[in-house]
C-alpha cells in the first residue's frame, strides 16, 4: 500500500516537471527552436491544425526558422497565421519556403521572461508540494484505519519527502538552465 502511494506520488511529481518543461519550451528565447510555432494554428481545408501538421518546420540557423509547407497553396495561409500569432514574428516568403527570423530580445524583455519562468517554476513546486500533501494524507488515513503502523507511516512520509526534494531540485535545475538561456546574448 505504501509503495502504491509512493509510486503514484512519483508519477504525479514527474508530470509536474514534464509540464514545466513543456511550458518553458514555448517561451521564446533569442535562439530559434521549432516548438516556438507549436501553438500557431492554420486553416487547412476548413480545419484548424498546428503548423507542423501542414508544413515542415526546421531550424535554419541560430536565429531563423524555416517553414516549408506540404502544398504550395498553403504558403500565404501559414505566413498569415504566423503574423497573427502574437509572437512578434515577421515571416519572409521566398518561393515555397517561409523564413521566420527571430528578433533579438531587449534587456527589459529578457528580465520579464525570467520573471515569467520563475513564476512557472514556482507553480511546478506548488504542484509537487500538493502531491506530497495528498500522499501524506493517504498515509495518515491508512494509519488511522490501522492498515499500517505509525512507524510505517513515518517511514512512508520520509520517503515522500525525499521524492519531493528530488523533484523540487529538478525544477530548480530546469529553471536555472532556462534563465541561463534567456540571459545569453
Amino acid at each position: 500500500m505504501i509503495d502504491d502511494i509512493k509510486e503514484d506520488a512519483e508519477k504525479r511529481m514527474a508530470k509536474a516537471v514534464d509540464s514545466l518543461n513543456h511550458d518553458l519550451a514555448r517561451l521564446r528565447t533569442g535562439r530559434a527552436h521549432t516548438s516556438l510555432l507549436d501553438q500557431v494554428m492554420v486553416d487547412y481545408y476548413g480545419t484548424q491544425v498546428p503548423v507542423k501538421q501542414a508544413a515542415n518546420v526546421s531550424v535554419e540557423d541560430a536565429r531563423t526558422l524555416s517553414v516549408t509547407p506540404w502544398e504550395k497553396s498553403m504558403v500565404p495561409v501559414i505566413e498569415k497565421a504566423i503574423m497573427a500569432s502574437n509572437l512578434g514574428l515577421s515571416p519572409v516568403t521566398s518561393g515555397q519556403t517561409i523564413r521566420v527570423p527571430l528578433p533579438s530580445l531587449t534587456e527589459e524583455r529578457r528580465k520579464e521572461m525570467v520573471r515569467l519562468v520563475k513564476n512557472e517554476a514556482e507553480q511546478a513546486r506548488v504542484a509537487i508540494r500538493n502531491v506530497r500533501r495528498d500522499a501524506n494524507s493517504d498515509l495518515k488515513d491508512l494509519a488511522k484505519n490501522k492498515d499500517i503502523t505509525e512507524d510505517d507511516e513515518r517511514s512512508g512520509q520520509e520517503a515522500i519527502q525525499k521524492l519531493t526534494d528530488k523533484y523540487v531540485s529538478k525544477v530548480d535545475s530546469v529553471l536555472e538552465e532556462k534563465e541561463r538561456e534567456l540571459m545569453e546574448i
